[in-house]
């Protein structure tokens, strides 16, 4: 669906702001739900983080706001994570100025007494995790009375992460007339029952399945050996613009930080133990281009929004083919192409090929060393796809692909280990 700021009902002035910034024409989701919310209509958007969500909800968000009173912000944005609730403002902010709107990001891990002497100035728009937002309620320092305008960005996220029963304590509270903006990557489960119990008659508008988040992305399977595994992973992000690397733990998130340090790679981590001055001291610097390597663990890179990464690494392996598809899809992002890396040991085959089974991707494991010309240039180096293998499993599984045995690429990786 193509059309203009201007078609869609955005204001000249916004138009203006945006062309600022180098933005002049709406992305798909922004064209699908700008007019409706614009309307006044609850709308409910599928989208993927990088779609360009933050402007389809945020701009109508600045054109129907008005000023608030002190403690009562007229519009309230949920986030799951203190990263996106910073990101998200970042995006607001400039342009809700422009309406002489104020915006404010609410999340743990900052000092309380700052948000707090901001609410008693007034704030038009917040920007807000779950848990603060209620930590502030209870303490008398904000209400929901007077909130127009609610979005739930990154729902699935945030049912992901367990702040359901903190959603739907905000929701009971919001007994007045409002509108709800609500932005998922899936509409199931938890986000269905919001939809049909604290949404009226809403708007539906989807953009970009999960299968083509699988076919934008180049998806590299490799086998390594324990010893040399951290040397893989630096290799590769040498050869790297702009790298993400996730680990399933906070400790080995730091201990691969300190290990990739040792390799030469100028890396940072983000994980929940971090102040949250130095999460985002490293994320800016790598936004910027001044930390090319980050580390993250699942929880802390949970909805980011970073433009230019080109290569995602699986330095341990996701839980389930959607924690995969959520951090790949940290690269491949608004039609850009981007490479997703999964590094495996030997006893992790099986859990391999049990993933790649789920995403419907037929790629050879390939064995490599950190001395592998081809790790230079991933994007370059195309693994064919294995052929179909017929054996008791793929044909018990109807519509998904056929897994055939990993083929074993130069020294054989775990000969002569014990079982």
């Amino acid at each position: 669906m193509t059309a203009t700021f201007e078609a869609l009902g955005v204001s000249a002035d916004l138009i203006e702001a945006l062309s600022g910034q180098g933005i002049d024409a709406p992305f798909a989701i922004q064209s699908l739900t700008i007019q409706d919310a614009l309307a006044g209509r609850d709308v409910c958007g599928k989208a993927k983080t990088g779609s360009g969500k933050t402007l389809g909800f945020g701009l109508p968000l600045i054109m129907r706001t008005e000023k608030a009173e002190p403690k009562k912000p007229r519009a309230l944005v949920l986030v799951p994570t203190r990263e996106l609730a910073v990101q998200v403002r970042a995006v607001i902010a400039p342009l809700a100025e422009v309406h002489g709107l104020t915006t404010l990001a609410v999340y743990g891990g900052a000092p309380m007494d700052r948000q707090i002497k901001a609410l008693q100035r007034g704030v038009d728009i917040m920007i807000a995790t779950p848990g603060r937002l209620i930590d502030l309620g209870d303490r008398g320092e904000l209400a929901v009375d007077d909130v127009r305008i609610l979005v739930l960005d990154e729902a699935d996220r945030m049912a992901d992460m367990g702040f359901m029963p903190q959603v739907q304590w905000v929701l009971r509270r919001m007994m007045q007339e409002h509108q709800t903006l609500l932005f998922s990557a899936t509409l199931d489960g938890d986000i269905d029952y919001i939809v049909k119990n604290h949404m009226n008659d809403p708007v539906r508008h989807e953009v970009e399945s999960l299968t083509a988040t699988v076919d934008q992305m180049s998806h590299r399977f490799l086998k390594v050996h324990e010893m040399d595994k951290v040397k893989v992973a630096a290799t590769i992000a040498r050869s790297a613009y702009r790298t993400l690397i996730f680990s399933r733990t906070k400790r080995g998130c730091d201990r691969l930080t300190d290990q990739l340090k040792r390799e030469g790679i100028k890396a940072g981590a983000l994980h929940g133990d971090l102040a949250q001055s130095v999460r985002q001291r490293a994320l800016k610097q790598f936004e910027d281009g001044d930390l090319p390597v980050l580390v993250a663990t699942d929880v802390a890179a949970r909805g980011l929004h970073i433009e230019g990464v080109d290569v995602v690494i699986h330095y341990d392996p996701p839980e389930d083919e959607k924690a995969y598809l959520h951090r790949s899809g940290r690269t491949a992002r608004a039609g850009a192409a981007g490479v997703a890396v999964s590094l495996a040991l030997w006893n992790q085959e099986v859990e391999i090929e049990r993933l790649q089974k789920r995403l419907q991707l037929s790629r050879h494991f390939i064995e490599v060393f950190s001395n592998d010309p081809r790790l230079s240039d991933l994007a370059a180096w195309e693994p064919e796809e294995r052929a179909p293998h017929a054996n008791a499993e793929s044909a018990a599984a109807p519509g998904a692909q056929r897994v055939a045995q990993a083929r074993r690429v130069g020294a054989g990786m775990g000969r002569g280990r014990k079982r």
